[in-house]
């Protein structure tokens, strides 16, 4: 399954397995084991080593992914949003903004190669020292690609009954962000129908 970083930010907050939310980001060693789970998808924008998060970098990732979860809401609309935050959502201007400011934070400067017998090709080069600054500019350009690209069309809110997450659709009958959810949302309409069917019609409807 394809992997989008935008999509595993936004899946740091996600159900708890017990009914409830939980945010892979409340902590900073949390989070910087976060940044180690997504070193395939960041490469080139971490440092060779670990990269240790601190609390101002938590707090800049997380208000990243506040706007990134926004702007997902305003992209599945007129269907519900997240439950997770539907009532805490940052106004759209507001996350737009947020967003385009971390993505501007790195300057990059582009630099072409041209290998022998090859096409020449370009690639851009951070002109940031700072690598904090690098990550969360990388997270924010990896939203910007992901909402302007061709799978924002298939994004999605599960219905099933306590999830939380945004998914991407792989196939045109897909309801679900996974198997479990499927069976749980399946067993809860089913619970509903036989209370349906099992619920007294009306005054009248005992023995006579």
């Amino acid at each position: 399954m394809e992997r989008w970083l935008a999509l595993e930010l936004a899946s740091t907050i996600r159900h708890d397995g017990d009914g409830g939310v939980a945010d892979d980001l409340a902590t900073v060693r949390g989070t910087t084991d976060w940044i180690e789970e997504q070193r395939d998808l960041l490469t080139g924008h971490l440092p060779a080593g670990a990269l240790v998060a601190d609390e101002d970098l938590r707090l800049r990732i997380v208000e990243l992914r506040q706007a990134v979860r926004a702007l997902f809401a305003r992209l599945v609309s007129p269907a519900p949003p997240s439950p997770a935050d539907a009532h805490r959502l940052l106004p759209a201007d507001e996350a737009l903004d947020r967003l385009n400011t971390a993505a501007a934070r790195e300057p990059v400067v582009p630099r072409l190669d041209w290998p022998d017998g090859r096409v020449p090709a370009v690639r851009l080069l951070s002109a940031e020292t700072d690598p904090y600054v690098r990550l969360v500019a990388a997270l924010a350009r990896a939203a910007i690609d992901f909402l302007a690209g061709p799978q924002s069309t298939r994004l999605r809110s599960c219905t099933a009954p306590r999830c939380v997450r945004y998914f991407v659709k792989s196939h045109g009958r897909q309801e679900w962000c996974k198997p479990s959810c499927g069976n749980r949302a399946r067993a809860a309409r089913h619970y509903r129908r036989r209370r349906t069917e099992d619920a007294p019609s009306g005054p009248g409807t005992g023995d006579q």
